[in-house]
């Protein structure tokens, strides 16, 4: 089990329509010091349930009766008096085909169900420090649901044009969006990752998103990157 982290006790809201995952883990937060504030069976519930408890955290599954998880996480997201909350999806090994459009909706991350005691506790406070939880493996696999889509992809808003970025910002943008991590992106870029770290800050402040997550769905949006070229997609093998 992680170490726990001194200061105030995180909070978590768990929203599945399965009892038994509800209660598994919730025990696995609990022992690790993580305080379960509510849990929720639908959707409609989890909204209620962020907005009366305020939690730092939401584990929301997507499939659930009535509201969904997706038009949850819009909806919590959403509201100002949530302001600050953290939305992890649940998924299957499969990866629901939902889960763009949970990151879409502004879901800081994903996890399987199942995930393993460690990796739960370790997700939900890397995401409550303002990090996105967004695997190498895991970011191909959904470039490639991505690229199914025969829907028009929207267009980005003005207001994150990327001119606003310098060449370098917008070249670790676009290797950010192939899934390569911030260690991968240094010895790509022949960069400390110190250095890179701040280029991602950087990119994050001008075009204005919450977390890398943003940064991916932006990239993609934008055109930067297309779904199903291999050129843009350094490595990919490796995660297939």
């Amino acid at each position: 089990m992680a170490d726990r982290v001194s200061g105030p006790a995180l909070r978590a809201v768990i929203a599945d329509d399965q009892a038994l995952v509800r209660t598994g883990f919730g025990m696995i937060l609990a022992a690790d010091g993580i305080e379960v504030a509510a849990e929720a069976a639908d959707g409609a519930e989890a909204v209620a349930a962020v907005r009366r408890t305020r939690p730092d955290v939401v584990l929301m599954d997507i499939r659930m009766p009535g509201m969904d998880g997706i038009e949850a996480t819009r909806r919590i997201l959403a509201d100002d008096t949530c302001e600050g909350t953290r939305v992890i999806i649940l998924t299957t090994y499969d990866l629901d085909h939902y889960v763009y459009a949970a990151l879409t909706a502004g879901a800081s991350g994903f996890l399987l169900k199942d995930v393993t005691p460690e990796h739960l506790v370790a997700a939900v406070r890397l995401v409550q420090s303002g990090d996105a939880l967004l695997a190498p493996a895991i970011t191909r696999r959904l470039i490639e649901r991505f690229a199914q889509r025969e829907e028009p992809r929207p267009t980005a808003s003005p207001h994150r044009d990327l001119s606003a970025l310098t060449p370098r910002e917008v070249e670790v943008l676009r290797l950010l969006a192939t899934g390569l991590s911030n260690a991968e992106l240094a010895e790509r870029l022949f960069l400390s990752p110190t250095t890179v770290k701040t280029h991602i800050g950087r990119i994050l402040s001008k075009l204005e998103l919450r977390d890398r997550v943003q940064a991916v769905v932006l990239a993609y949006e934008s055109g930067l990157i297309t779904p199903g070229n291999p050129e843009d997609v350094p490595g990919a093998d490796r995660y297939r």
